[in-house]
């Protein structure tokens, strides 16, 4: 099992992730996680932690890291959206088709607040797209 472990792992925060170094070459072959920076994905910073100098070969590895994590982190998103038009979807089905009086009366307000806001943004930015293409 040890020799199958990759020589970094990334415990993942919400803004990025603490970077370890893997050791399991001590004489307990005990997994030893060393940690050796601190990233922040939404502005790019690297930390190295406790005082130390990163290797290149630290940098090459988390940058590679940064790199794929956003990408992850951009397909969620995406993925996200398209389920919210599925939610929609069926709240439009479940309003139409089960919602009693006292349900409608709980929801409405706000759902029709939070269409209204997406809305006029999503409004304004096609608007925005249309006007630099032309």
């Amino acid at each position: 099992m040890a020799g199958d472990l990759p020589d970094y792992y990334f415990r993942v925060r919400e803004n990025g992730a603490f970077v370890f170094r893997m050791d399991t070459g001590n004489r307990q072959r005990r997994i030893e996680m060393d940690q050796i920076a601190v990233v922040n994905i939404r502005n790019g910073e690297i930390k190295p932690h406790g005082g130390r100098d990163l290797s290149q070969e630290d940098l090459r590895v988390i940058n590679e890291w940064m790199e794929k994590r956003a990408r992850v982190l951009a397909a969620r998103d995406l993925d996200d959206i398209h389920r919210a038009v599925d939610y929609l979807n069926l709240t439009t089905h479940w309003a139409q088709s089960r919602a009693s009086d006292d349900d409608l009366e709980n929801v409405t307000d706000a759902l029709l607040l939070a269409m209204h806001d997406l809305r006029t943004v999503l409004v304004r930015k096609k608007s925005d797209r249309l006007t630099r293409n032309d």
